[in-house]
């Protein structure tokens, strides 16, 4: 089960911060994790399948953003999130 409030706790960059770029990828990788595990039980659940393709290119679009944006950021949450980013951009 996903404890969003943990979630954007630990994410959100001050008190009131509930949907900055960071909160909202950990939170989409959270969901990301709850549906794997479901689908690795449910192989045939095809609609979960397509939700997750679906949670991946919205995750992908805002790691594409944060990159843009702010390059160190980017690389502190995909070390902590422990997602697997494409090659580094030399900066």
């Amino acid at each position: 089960m996903i404890d969003k409030k943990q979630t954007i706790e630990t994410h959100a960059k001050h008190g009131t911060d509930t949907g900055s770029t960071a909160v909202q990828i950990a939170l989409l990788t959270e969901r990301i994790n709850n549906l794997s595990v479901h689908l690795t039980a449910n192989k045939k659940d095809k609609h979960g399948q397509r939700g997750l393709q679906l949670l991946n290119g919205q995750r992908r679009r805002l790691l594409k953003y944060l990159e843009r944006t702010s390059y160190d950021e980017y690389i502190a949450l995909t070390d902590q999130l422990k997602i697997r980013r494409g090659q580094r951009i030399v900066r």
